[in-house]
């Protein structure tokens, strides 16, 4: 038994959720309709494959004399060490922990170092950082760290454990981005090497800009020597799996087609069209403004066994397989999935904010990033009012448009934004180009699908309509990171002519249609959509392909290395390079559109 010297207290509690979107199941239930977005989509990891609970876990842990429980933030430590040394005690195992963190460095010192990276206080932004976790740890305290060789088993746990500089087996503990924020939230989950509750956004500032892009590549660094992994997202029954079998998988994954699971959140200004679309989510939510059907820094891909889930994020799929997903692209984006698919709903809700985003140089040069943020919006569903605002009017005067939102700022005055920007009635299946500088909006009574290069956060507001955000504050205005940006020649008649994209027949045969919907010369990527009554084959050509089903019931998806599988409307789904060629077959009554982005 542990001997009473080495005993240590953990917490054991649940960490609590500030949400209400529903746990992910760590089962997935049955479903023989095929009829509704699946909230959950998984791929197969074949039979037997994925294991659950803390006993199981420790068996495997218990059978090596020296064990790194390395992992994510968030990750509820006191609960797994706690359920693993329960089994052991149960089992008359010794056992020597060691609490990874104990050797940070003091905070303040951490404070100081990332200081940097995270801009002015009240922004909400920084720059991405370019410091790795060790950097995060006392390397004399971590030398000094030793194993008792008279312990069955040696325990090293926490975000960092395999820092160590002995030997040992890799176990890595995995959460989604969403949950960690839903334990942020809580006040349960805290900044990596910073304790201590924040506001929100400063929260999450250091987690985009320093925490996520350290352990994003601590991940890269470890992903070769993990022998387990873990989804600690069901904090009492967490599902395991043998890394060996993922890798497999990933491979696979790489030559077919993938989904992400999905994630959706409120927002100031949001709709009532995924509420009524998309069955399984909480309909008690004030309302849906995002999802976040492929925003891959913050998306998981979920494996299945014997109808077992378990999550792991998206990184591990780029950091394995970057090439077969990109193909002839790979030398440009490295290990970064370029494309973003989410939703804006604004049906029966409000108006977007009034933004643009930062060009190629600023977000390069001030935020860190690599590409920047061009966008389009295509129109998958909108009532009979709706309408977007996009670009300047022809007599735009710079200099009254500033001094007119600062005031509107300064003292809350209403703003006819419509004075200094176009308002154009949207129309469904429409695509609007938005590279980046370009001013815009999407108004109320639209279903939009955004489809954009994948940084997602650098909006830079000018008007936000006088409204307070959910949690009763008014959302950050970005005059100044605006006006280094906007391109007030998108103006006048260039408006229609440069940002409405206007479609080419490219294809046609007895019951299909191939449409080309131009980009801008901005963007990266271009936009096409497949219509077809009963079926449609077509070449990757060397490039990935995101696509989603924007009309009708579902299709049903072949590759040419063998997998099928059945999709549903709004559902969004990728085909990597290394496919090569894959089919799309309609099931339903009507003709199925298939809109479809891919890299020029």
């Amino acid at each position: 038994m542990l001997k009473e010297e080495k005993k240590y207290q953990v917490k054991s509690s649940i960490l609590e959720r500030k949400t209400e979107q529903f746990l992910m199941p760590g089962i997935k239930e049955k479903n023989n309709t095929y009829s509704d977005f699946d909230l959950y989509p998984s791929f197969d990891l074949g039979s037997g494959k994925i294991h659950r609970g803390y006993d199981s876990l420790a068996i495997i842990i218990a059978s090596k004399k020296v064990v790194c429980l390395d992992g994510f933030l968030g990750v509820n430590w006191g609960l797994i060490v706690d359920g693993i040394t329960s089994f052991f005690e149960d089992e008359g195992l010794s056992f020597n922990l060691i609490d990874i963190s104990k050797n940070l460095k003091p905070e303040n010192e951490i404070q100081a170092m990332i200081q940097p990276f995270l801009g002015e206080e009240e922004s909400v932004w920084g720059t991405k950082c370019d410091l790795e976790i060790k950097d995060f740890f006392d390397e004399q305290k971590l030398n000094l760290l030793k194993i008792d060789e008279e312990a069955d088993v040696n325990v090293v746990f926490g975000c960092g454990a395999s820092l160590v500089n002995f030997e040992h087996t890799l176990f890595y503990f995995d959460l989604p981005k969403n949950e960690l924020q839903y334990r942020m939230r809580a006040g349960e989950a805290y900044n990596l090497g910073v304790f201590g509750k924040r506001e929100n956004f400063k929260m999450y500032k250091q987690y985009y800009f320093v925490d996520w892009v350290v352990l994003t590549a601590e991940k890269s660094r470890l992903s070769k020597n993990i022998e387990v992994m873990i989804d600690a997202q069901d904090q009492l029954e967490p599902s395991w799996t043998f890394m060996k079998d993922v890798r497999a998988a990933l491979t696979k994954m790489s030559t077919s087609s993938f989904r992400v699971r999905p994630w959706f959140e409120p927002g100031a200004w949001g709709g009532e069209w995924i509420k009524e679309h998309i069955e399984g989510l909480n309909k008690d939510t004030v309302n849906y403004a995002w999802a976040f059907s492929l925003i891959v820094p913050e998306n998981g891909l979920i494996f299945e066994s014997d109808r077992l889930l378990l999550e792991i994020s998206f990184d591990f799929l780029m950091h394995q397989e970057a090439e077969n997903i990109l193909g002839r692209h790979h030398k440009t984006f490295g290990s970064e999935f370029p494309i973003r698919f989410n939703f804006l709903d604004t049906y029966k809700g409000g108006n977007l904010s009034v933004q643009c985003h930062p060009s190629l140089n600023y977000i390069q040069e001030v935020f860190g990033e690599t590409i920047t943020q061009d966008e389009c919006y295509y129109i998958l569903d909108c009532d009979e009012n709706a309408s977007v605002y996009l670009g300047f009017q022809e007599n735009i005067n710079p200099e009254k448009f500033r001094s007119e939102l600062v005031k509107s700022q300064e003292e809350n005055l209403e703003l006819t934004i419509t004075d200094y920007v176009q308002q154009h009635p949207s129309k469904k299946h429409d695509l609007y180009l938005i590279p980046n500088g370009t001013v815009h909006s999407a108004g109320a009574g639209n279903m939009v699908l955004e489809i954009s290069a994948t940084p997602y956060i650098f909006t830079f507001k000018m008007y936000d309509w006088l409204r307070l955000d959910l949690d009763g504050k008014p959302r950050p205005i970005n005059i100044d990171h605006a006006f280094n940006n906007l391109k007030f020649d998108l103006k006048g008649d260039i408006v229609k002519n440069e940002l409405f994209s206007h479609t080419q027949e490219l294809q046609k045969g007895d019951d299909f249609k191939i449409i080309h919907y131009p980009t801008h010369r901005e963007h990266f990527y271009d936009v096409r959509r497949l219509d077809f009554d009963t079926t449609i084959e077509i070449e990757t050509l060397e490039s990935c392909h995101v696509m989603m089903l924007v009309e009708g019931e579902q299709i049903i998806l072949e590759i040419e290395n063998g997998k099928s599988e059945r999709l549903c409307y709004g559902e969004t789904f990728v085909i990597p390079a290394a496919a090569k060629l894959f089919k799309l077959s309609n099931l339903g009554s009507g003709r199925a559109k298939v809109i479809n982005a891919y890299l020029k």
